[in-house]
Parts: structure tokens; C-alpha cells; sequence
């Protein structure tokens, strides 16, 4: 029952009966890569509209794209070693 999560007996024997076992995935990767990518899709979009304002591009801009870059690869990365 600590692995469904519930103290509730009839909930626990609900899924058993359905199912026949209970899978806990652990999604603290995927979490950390979809912040990721969510932190770069906010940066990308602070970029162009500056681009689209000013017509500039600033070196800074391509120093954190890759950064973020690199931050994603890596989490990738770290997710395929522990998966294979």
C-alpha cells in the first residue's frame, strides 16, 4: 500500500485487482529537463523580441544560448546513462 501511495485498503486492492501490480516511475529527470528547456524557450523568446526592437544582437545573447545549450545536453545525457 506504500508504494500506491494510499493508507486506503479498498483503493489498494481496486488497483491490484485491475492491474495485478503497481509501477512507480520516478519523473525528477524529465522535470529538471523540462525546466531546462523552458528556461531557454524563455530566454530565445527575450532575445528576439529585443532583436525585433532593436535590431541588435549582443554577443551576450549567443554566450547564453549555449550555456542553456549545454545545461540540456548534459541533463540528456544524464538521463540516457541512468535509463540504459
Amino acid at each position: 500500500m506504500t508504494q500506491l501511495g494510499t493508507k486506503n485498503m479498498g483503493a489498494y486492492l481496486r488497483k491490484m485487482a485491475i492491474d495485478g501490480y503497481i509501477i512507480m516511475v520516478d519523473y525528477t529527470q524529465q522535470k529538471k529537463l523540462a525546466a531546462a528547456i523552458s528556461r531557454a524557450e524563455s530566454n530565445i523568446n527575450q532575445i528576439c523580441r529585443r532583436i525585433n526592437n532593436t535590431g541588435r544582437f549582443y554577443a551576450e545573447d549567443v554566450a547564453e544560448l549555449k550555456e542553456r545549450q549545454i545545461e540540456i545536453w548534459s541533463l540528456l545525457k544524464e538521463t540516457q546513462k541512468k535509463e540504459l
